[in-house]
């Protein structure tokens, strides 16, 4: 039985980086709440002191001053809270004021008062928005890889049941000697409504739980569960803001996995389907180019088959190929037959290794192999593109070139 590595580079790599942004929300929040606290402090007190005062000089009573400007707050936002909420910039609430700062949700109820609170947000947002679409990109390639090893092992089960998988099959290099996983990768449909169900799932707990707490009604809890996990973040509705709440810190700590697992499945998911809009763009412009100028399409495709392969027909006609390698007895032959300038043979020896490990790269995700494997055409890290794009179409199906 294979040992498997406790911690490969990746995943270390991945916690590591989860270490130094839990270290950095933690040394934000000190900084805002040294930085906004004693402003919020005595403005609290001057506030209070001229709406005494102005109880006191116009015989006003003070729950009907207070009724009034309740019905202020309501209608212009300004910020002033009459009824006694949690502080906004003690270490709790700055801890939450800069969560929504560098996953760019940006609530609004929560602003620095002070120009040394301002300066410091400029500097503090750029490094941990940065950091952040790192997290999240690293989110989506665990996930991904997760979710590739569950619907590889569906796969080898379905073969198995249909006879076409041996019963003592087991994972390793005897893969490659199985026609029906050679290159399998997971369907990016697929993954698209699994990603699309638990996102579902997680938003309608995290509504229940909003409804329960803070009185909200279901859809209005459902409506900030999409806005906040999307991170729009308009801020009219934000949670945890009272003073006290019934096991407040069971709250505080279920809000928190909340928003972080949302944010994170409803980024993987915009990424993905992000993915599927390229595929629809891709096939409406095909389709465009195929009714558009089918003349110069024709001789388009007569010049190309001169003297070139077209990008990613190794990859569709690889089998085609090898069979055409056996049937062939000449070059001649098989120059006259497939009409190409080169022979099938020669192109067939010349490229047998680089087939192969193409073949490795295409099924590396789905068996859990290493990703070290280099090919001669890749000069650079960024050759195969940057990001979550980049991460989706190495991964999944449906991004390839040749579909």
């Amino acid at each position: 039985r294979r040992r498997l590595a406790p911690l490969n580079e990746d995943n270390g790599r991945f916690l590591l980086l989860a270490a130094l942004i839990a270290a950095y929300l933690s040394a934000g929040a000190t900084v805002f709440s040294a930085l906004e606290s004693p402003s919020e402090a005595a403005a609290q007190l001057r506030w209070n002191r001229t709406l005494h005062n102005f109880s006191r000089i116009f015989n006003i009573s003070l729950p009907e001053l207070r009724a009034f400007l309740r019905s202020y707050e309501a209608a212009m936002a300004a910020g002033i809270r009459v009824d006694a909420l949690r502080p906004r910039w003690d270490f709790p609430g700055a801890f939450y004021f800069v969560g929504t700062v560098v996953s760019t949700i940006g609530f609004g109820m929560t602003t620095p008062a002070t120009v040394a609170g301002k300066v410091f947000l400029i500097v503090y947002g750029l490094f941990g928005c940065a950091g952040t679409i790192l997290f999240f990109n690293l989110f989506l390639e665990r996930i991904i890889s997760l979710l590739a090893f569950i619907m590889k092992a569906c796969h080898e089960r379905q073969l198995r049941r249909s006879g076409l998988l041996p019963p003592n099959f087991r994972r390793g290099p005897a893969v490659s000697g199985v026609g029906s996983l050679v290159g399998w990768k997971p369907s990016v449909y697929h993954v698209m409504l699994i990603l699309g169900i638990f996102a579902i799932t997680l938003s309608c707990c995290a509504s229940a739980m909003y409804t329960a707490v803070e009185g909200w009604n279901y859809i209005d809890s459902l409506y900030y569960c999409f806005v906040t996990f999307s991170t729009i973040g308009f801020g009219d509705l934000v949670s945890s803001q009272n003073a006290a709440y019934q096991n407040q810190g069971l709250y505080r700590l279920g809000n928190f996995i909340f928003i972080l697992m949302g944010v994170c499945c409803i980024y993987s998911l915009f990424n993905v389907i992000s993915i599927v809009i390229k595929q629809v763009l891709n096939w409406v412009l095909k389709k465009f180019e195929c009714r558009c100028c089918p003349k110069c399409h024709k001789s388009s495709a007569r010049l190309g088959r001169r003297n070139a392969i077209t990008p990613g027909a190794r990859l569709r006609r690889h089998n085609i190929s090898v069979d055409a390698d056996g049937q062939y007895d000449s070059d001649t032959e098989g120059r006259r037959l497939s009409g190409e300038m080169i022979s099938m043979r020669e192109l067939t020896a010349s490229n047998k290794v680089s087939l192969a490990i193409l073949q490795k790269q295409l099924s590396e995700t789905a068996n859990g192999y290493p990703r070290n494997v280099c090919i001669n055409t890749r000069q650079n890290g960024f050759s195969a593109g940057v990001g979550a794009l980049a991460i989706m179409n190495n991964r999944l199906a449906e991004t390839s070139d040749s579909r």
